[in-house]
């Protein structure tokens, strides 16, 4: 399993996490869309903004390896903002490769692109 270096592993003085530390020795959980509702608490929303902030700015347009990052943070995004860029995808593989769709990320999280930072400790 890929680490991505220097990427965040959680927003800032929460317990969302955008990172795990080691793989799972069963293997890796599998990604799902998960719907998101409009009742969604505003620090579920923040989280999933940053983490958008950080996807783009960390991989931007080119497609990338799942590796460590999240699952659970990752199925919030996955099918809409984040989609698989290779098939047939295992959404169960560390090895996974993903790619970030500018235009719905955009629509769905403009704030993740205003270069305001939505995560501390960035390196823009």
């Amino acid at each position: 399993m890929i680490k991505h270096k220097g990427f965040p592993s959680r927003l800032p003085g929460t317990d969302y996490q955008f990172t795990i530390r080691r793989g799972n020795a069963d293997g890796a959980t599998k990604l799902i869309r998960r719907e998101r509702y409009a009742d969604r608490k505003p620090a579920d929303r923040r989280a999933d903004a940053a983490f958008m902030e950080a996807l783009w700015l960390y991989f931007g347009t080119e497609p990338f390896e799942r590796g460590n990052l999240d699952a659970g943070r990752l199925s919030w995004l996955f099918g809409r903002e984040v989609l698989p860029a290779e098939d047939p995808f295992d959404p169960e593989s560390y090895e996974a490769l993903l790619v970030i769709d500018e235009d719905r990320a955009r629509a769905a999280f403009p704030e993740a692109f205003d270069g305001d930072g939505l995560w501390e400790g960035r390196s823009a």
